[in-house]
């Protein structure tokens, strides 16, 4: 961006002021009014009426969106808007039955919008793609499994993807990674690789262990919060009932976010007869900074200068300590190289790469120092960006500073998506052999796991537009739109040889098929799992690190559907044959067998895992950072001095007219599950071909609400990423920067655009410029 064109603004807004597009509370009757729609559409409004109430129990099933943490003693109904909508989704009345594949062929699926092939129904039995009559036609689940056993047998395992998304159970990614690793490959990315794998890498350098360390107690211990890039209205809504709770007792809440979300503004609980008949409601932000995208780094090292100067003066005049002294001395490394990096950092450079103004962030800076114990909770507005990495080591240098790891109430609170993205991590899905226990798994099955570095989600994409990847086993997810640069990709994934999606319904990565393509529909978590004879049951993990059972508790979708075990164990037999010591069979038929092996595996975390995963609130697992033990290479908490405050030196942002873009979720959608074309916090109806623009922005271009603009990436590698249509629409983003939504944009998203270290999509920066401005096509936005 061009920094003359753009001075620093304050970025700060007043903390209670709602939006003007949603000046109402998040949850209250708004909550209500969108859950009532969805049950109406999904025809489900009596079953689910019986389902809810079993949702996010100690005895009943775990959501299947968010990974949010389950407590011990649960609201009546323990679950949100979000969740409801999710399990809607699930429990829908509507069948993509083989009577629907009949009538369409998949050329004409492919021109139907993403919200419609779901919105289709349940997949209802297993299909293979005939090229011949241009459909998905049945298929026996044994010809299936042979079919695709026998293609796989003929390929190099080095060229084939196992790739998992974060609905998957503890049991199903034990087993695909074990399935994976006896066929031959490390080939294992999952959606990790997409959101939180800058938490995994960043965490693990700071503290020794890649995951959060707080749990639900904390937030009754705390002093203060802070959130970076975290929308909790939309993303994990569950966690409202907690920050409500926090505000009441007078504990103030700190938030850095471009946008200003009504999650992060104000609360209204649904389920409180007061807030629902009494006018008012929670203010949960204390202080709203609307820090730029990418800015993450520059606004933490103004939290920490203004912090060290202010222990500095206390030095100087012989007062109190404002830093933990000794706990930097006894527990931490590299604190001296940081300090003085900070030290010299010009408050000039910090504004400029922030966004935001001194007075500003050391207002913030203030507040903390007044804290004891504080949790500092975020999101993929800190994970999505090339220095990714680096926002997360510059959260923990904050942290340390007072102590803030290793104390009731305090420490890094990274906030998951997926309902099981953290556990399959847990139980060895990764694409890293240092990180997975080959070695117990060589000895406990008679093997030789691989010891190549597998692909990731990025690399498995570059490896397949080269030619090296030959297939692809997708268990959950929608590859094809989730990642980035699809102009680029999806034709890439078209020339797979094989592709196998395992899922409950249709989408468009079915859909942009390879020569040999299937579908392999599985039960929903929430369904009863009756595979042997006998109702099994499941376990995850939530974004706290605590372990929990799951339990079905509606009618499958279908008689012919199979778990998600036991169609991996089907593929597995047919591939592997006398090749595995695993009674795959045995292990379809009693996934208690797989959880003893789990814990033969990892006997620190999972012993005694039949009767732990049914305590409520969840089992923890070890995490030695919270006892101030820390696994790092140095053996101590880990600064990190960062390599820089901008953003994207590679992109040629400085280029005249560049913007910086950030993709969003809207509150109708759940990664790239759409339950509507609506964003009702952000004022959005009808349509997702929307563009957030700031106002100042918009008059320089001269584009007036409703116009519709073409993006253009400011990349020069020689390919041509636009989308075009977008209706542009004025919103509260600081100058410079745009919005748009998620995976409507991601064309725009170089797929080498990623975070170092951890190759996160950078989604939340991307340099675009306006290049065309049409004014014939106004809709309003």
């Amino acid at each position: 961006m061009d920094k003359a064109r753009h001075p620093p603004q304050s970025g700060t807004t007043e903390a209670g002021r709602k939006s003007d597009v949603y000046p109402y509370a998040s949850g209250g009757w708004g909550s209500l009014k969108a859950v009532t729609k969805i049950l109406v559409k999904e025809k489900a409004v009596v079953r689910d009426a019986a389902i809810l109430p079993h949702q996010n129990k100690p005895d009943g099933f775990m959501c299947v969106s968010c990974s949010w943490a389950k407590p011990a003693h649960p609201h009546a109904f323990e679950f949100c808007e979000s969740g409801a909508k999710a399990t809607a989704w699930d429990t829908t009345a509507k069948r993509a039955d083989r009577a629907f594949f009949k009538q369409h062929t998949v050329s004409e699926l492919l021109e139907w919008h993403d919200h419609d092939l779901e919105d289709a129904g349940r997949l209802t039995e297993p299909m293979r793609y005939d090229a011949a009559r241009d459909r998905y036609v049945p298929v026996s689940w044994d010809e299936a499994f042979e079919a695709i056993g026998a293609r796989l047998r003929e390929l190099d395992p080095a060229s084939v993807v196992f790739y998992t998304s974060g609905r998957a159970s503890l049991e199903t990614s034990y087993m695909l990674q074990l399935f994976a690793r006896m066929y031959g490959t490390n080939n294992l990315p999952d959606s990790s690789n997409m959101c939180h794998e800058s938490t995994s890498v960043g965490l693990t350098q700071a503290i020794g262990v890649g995951v959060g360390t707080i749990g639900l107690d904390d937030f009754g211990q705390t002093d203060l919060m802070f959130f970076f890039g975290q929308n909790v209205g939309t993303n994990s809504p569950r966690m409202l009932h907690q920050l409500q709770d926090a505000r009441k007792r007078g504990v103030p809440i700190i938030t850095f976010n471009p946008l200003r979300e009504p999650g992060l503004v104000a609360f209204a609980n649904p389920q409180s007869p007061r807030d629902m008949l009494i006018p008012g409601d929670t203010q949960i932000s204390t202080q709203y900074h609307q820090v730029r995208p990418g800015g993450d780094s520059a606004a933490l090292a103004g939290l920490c200068k203004a912090v060290i100067a202010a222990h500095d003066e206390a030095l100087a005049n012989g007062t109190s300590d404002v830093l933990d002294v000794a706990f930097i001395s006894e527990h931490t490394v590299g604190f001296e190289d940081f300090a003085a990096y900070v030290r010299a950092t010009p408050w000039d450079e910090i504004e400029r790469e922030s966004g935001l103004a001194r007075e500003s962030i050391e207002a913030a800076a203030r507040a903390y120092m007044q804290a004891n114990a504080v949790i500092a909770h975020y999101g993929m507005g800190l994970t999505q960006h090339r220095l990714g990495v680096q926002n997360v080591r510059m959260l923990c240098n904050l942290l340390f500073l007072r102590g803030n790891e290793g104390k009731p109430g305090a420490g890094p609170s990274p906030v998951r998506g997926h309902s099981n993205v953290q556990g399959q991590r847990t139980v060895g899905i990764t694409e890293n052999p240092e990180l997975a226990p080959l070695d117990q798994l060589a000895r406990q099955f008679g093997f030789e796991p691989p010891r190549e570095k597998g692909f990731n989600t990025i690399e498995a994409f570059e490896a397949m537009i080269e030619g090296k990847v030959r297939a692809v086993i997708n268990l959950g997810g929608n590859l094809v739109r989730s990642v980035p640069d699809r102009l680029c990709t999806e034709p890439a994934w078209r020339s797979l040889p094989l592709t196998v999606n395992i899922a409950t319904k249709l989408n468009r990565s079915h859909l942009a098929h390879g020569e040999n393509a299937y579908v392999l529909p599985c039960l929903s978590r929430i369904e009863i799992d009756r595979s042997g004879g006998r109702e099994q049951v499941v376990s995850m993990e939530d974004s706290t690190a605590r372990f929990h059972g799951s339990r079905g508790v509606a009618e499958p979708a279908s008689p012919h559907l199979r778990s998600e075990p036991a169609i991996l164990a089907g593929l597995a037999r047919a591939t592997l044959g006398e090749r595995s010591t695993v009674d795959w069979s045995a292990w379809s038929e009693d996934y208690s067998r797989v959880r003893t092996e789990m814990a033969k595996t990892w006997p620190e975390m999972f012993h005694d895992i039949e009767t732990r995963m049914w305590t409520p609130g969840g089992f923890v697992r070890p995490l030695p950072a919270r006892g101030r033990k820390w696994k790092t290479k140095s053996g101590k908490a880990e600064f990190c001095v960062p390599e820089s405050l901008g953003e994207d030196p590679d992109m040629r942002e400085s280029e005249p007219d560049a913007l910086r873009l950030m993709t969003l979720r809207a509150d109708g959608q759940f990664n790239t599950t759409l339950y509507n074309h609506d964003d009702r916090f952000r004022g959005v109806r009808g349509s997702r071909m929307v563009l957030l623009m700031n106002r100042d922005d918009m008059a320089a271009r001269g584009i007036d609400s409703g116009d519709h603009v073409t993006l253009r990436t400011v990349a020069h590698d020689g390919v041509l990423r636009e989308v075009a249509g977008l209706a542009a629409m004025p919103y509260d983003v600081p100058r410079g920067c745009l919005a748009g939504y998620y995976p409507e944009c991601n064309p725009l998203l170089p797929l080498w655009h990623y975070a170092k270290e951890s190759k996160v999509p950078g989604a939340k920066s991307i340099p675009v410029r306006v290049v065309e401005i049409d004014k014939t096509g106004r809709h309003g936005g």
